[in-house]
């Protein structure tokens, strides 16, 4: 029982050290990652049609 009692005042103790973000730098993290998001998706679908137009012209279109 007393290791989880120095466990938990361990970890408050480093909750109490992290440097948590302004409201302007979370929305501004939140954004970013959102448009990266959408950019990659965008990119591998992209990427998904043009690989499945070479296969279908190469091995033929079969299934839809």
């Amino acid at each position: 029982m007393e290791k989880i009692k120095k466990f938990l005042k361990e970890v408050v103790a480093e909750l109490r050290k992290v440097t948590w973000p302004t409201k302007d730098e979370l929305i501004g993290s939140t954004i970013v990652t959102v448009v990266v998001s959408l950019i990659v998706a965008i990119f591998i679908g992209i990427v998904d049609r043009i690989l499945t137009l070479g296969v279908r012209a190469i091995f033929g279109g079969f299934g839809g």
